[in-house]
């Protein structure tokens, strides 16, 4: 009687961590939108470019126009200089504020961090929000995605759903994608895949990839994006350093039966040394930094974007 009282205790005690930590909630899918106008409101940008910082580069109340939450941010390497090039009518630069954070689901006592999966959802959502937001008030506008780490997850989930005709907005009117250190990076080429920068590219998977099925209270390893970014996969690019076991983890060789080991290795990976240096990670023959590159990318493609009719 005393064993099996003990163990609906410990039953209890773990569905309670589970339901506590959260699960990886996708957004509603938008309503359908109304048809293309033919101009759209003055004070509407040409060009909207949505940022998503990395675990710990952000927060919820932070200011999605003058973020400030982290300022050595690697995001904020792109997103100032890309801002400078351009006056607010052609471009507007929003950075998602969500809580970023990555708990250690087996720390004791907890670290007091938000989980994986809360803090993914959050990210997720907040930046449907803007971007349905600013496309039901500039039909017209055009948009260009970039995301670190985390950041980057959320970043290509989106894509992936825009590609899907499931996003918040027309595949069509998204310029480009860029992923730097994303967790859910396949390493492959072909259709629907990511086209990889890099001299030459890392052969591993994401972290997410490696340890799909994966499944502790808070962090849920969801494997590869089932049909990859589709329509988008030709203006989307990955970035991915050797040895960042974010975006660089031996294919299969995270054992998802190892729970606890697999766990920690990927908190660890988090704040691994690698991780952190894409500022100086150099992509081409040329010198060109992952940050240098992605402003280039990004600055041609707002050059080259469409300039709407407004009224």
């Amino acid at each position: 009687m005393f064993l099996a009282v003990v163990a609906l205790i410990v039953v209890v005690v773990v569905l309670l961590w589970y339901l506590l930590a959260g699960r990886v909630r996708p957004p509603g899918v938008p309503p359908k939108p109304p048809e293309r106008p033919t101009s759209q409101p003055a004070e509407c940008p040409d060009v909207q470019m949505i940022s998503v910082p990395g675990t710990w580069e952000s927060s919820s109340n932070d200011d999605p126009h003058n973020p400030a939450a982290n300022p050595i941010s690697l995001m904020l390497n792109i997103s100032r200089p890309v801002a400078e090039q351009f006056s607010p009518d052609r471009l507007d630069v929003y950075t998602v504020p969500y809580v970023a954070q990555f708990s250690n689901p087996i720390a004791i006592p907890p670290d007091g961090q938000e989980s994986y999966n809360n803090s993914r959802s959050e990210g997720t959502q907040r930046m449907v929000d803007a971007m349905v937001n600013r496309y039901r008030e500039c039909p017209l506008t055009t948009y260009v995605i970039a995301g670190f780490s985390q950041g980057a997850v959320i970043a290509g989930d989106i894509a992936a759903q825009i590609a899907a005709g499931k996003g918040p907005v027309p595949a069509d009117q998204v310029l480009g994608v860029m992923l730097i250190a994303d967790g859910r990076r396949t390493g492959d080429t072909g259709p629907g895949q990511a086209i990889q920068i890099g001299n030459p590219p890392p052969p591993g998977v994401g972290a997410e990839v490696a340890l799909q099925g994966v499944n502790v209270p808070g962090i849920s390893m969801t494997g590869a994006r089932p049909g990859g970014f589709g329509s988008l996969a030709d203006r989307t690019y990955t970035i991915c350093a050797p040895g960042d076991l974010i975006c660089d983890s031996p294919r299969q060789a995270l054992n998802p039966l190892n729970i606890v080991g697999s766990a920690l290795t990927l908190v660890r990976a988090a704040g691994n040394p690698v991780h952190s240096l894409y500022n100086g990670f150099v992509v081409d023959g040329d010198a060109t930094t992952a940050t240098q590159w992605t402003v280039n990318w990004a600055n041609g493609l707002i050059d080259g974007a469409p300039h709407p009719a407004h009224s």
